[in-house]
């Protein structure tokens, strides 16, 4: 997942960059509202309320109105006026300084994880005879829809968004059960063996030891 974080103190952006690195994403970094709103096209956008430049809000609103790319508010103020104003603009989320790195890597994935169905209201993921239509959290295989728990719904779209690849146990465990999951990796081997049984063929999804789990293309 590709970040735009636009923060203008290099005392936070440098190690907010440097943790959001090792969590795993790619990140980019701007110090103004002019550079965000020239940036390429991102996965999300923490953007920061108090620029040099450009009034967060207006930068948040000048976004929205080009794209439904999903948006965190950082600021410093706690205000509830200033996190209504954000939501109301189009923000999906809003953090308020100090944070932790635990927490906001967590609203990030919160926050994606409900983006594609709104972005793509028909997003359906197919392999073979499965299909896994994400905006209505449904899945069938052969035209037989199964009734699948919610994390089991998310570990099989996790792996039908790309079928044949290897998907690490430890990408497994941080995008379906994020970095509040503080249990024994062994839950997913519980999920995958009711997921096989669902399926009704096992083989659908393979185990890669050491590695992670393939769904079979």
């Amino acid at each position: 997942m590709h970040l735009l974080v636009v923060e203008d103190e290099d005392t936070i952006a440098e190690p907010l960059v440097e943790g959001l690195r090792g969590e795993g994403f790619e990140v980019t970094r701007v110090a103004t509202g002019r550079e965000a709103l020239e940036a390429p096209p991102v996965d999300l956008v923490l953007l920061d309320v108090r620029l040099p430049d450009i009034d967060g809000f207006a930068v948040c609103r000048e976004l929205r109105s080009r794209s439904d790319v999903p948006i965190i508010m950082v600021t410093a103020k706690g205000e509830e006026v200033d996190r209504v104003v954000g939501l109301e603009l189009g923000a999906d989320d809003y953090v308020v300084k100090p944070y932790g790195l635990r927490e906001l890597v967590a609203r990030i994935r919160a926050v994606a994880r409900r983006a594609p169905g709104r972005r793509n209201p028909r997003q359906t993921l197919r392999a073979g005879a499965l299909e896994v239509d994400v905006p209505a959290r449904r899945a069938a295989i052969g035209g037989r829809e199964l009734q699948l728990t919610a994390k089991e719904f998310d570990l099989l779209a996790l792996l039908a968004s790309e079928p044949g690849v290897v998907v690490e146990r430890a990408r497994i465990l941080r995008d379906v059960w994020d970095t509040s999951w503080y249990g024994s990796s062994k839950t997913v081997d519980v999920h995958v063996a009711a997921l096989r049984k669902k399926l009704g063929d096992p083989a659908l999804i393979e185990t890669v030891r050491g590695i992670g789990l393939r769904l079979r293309g």
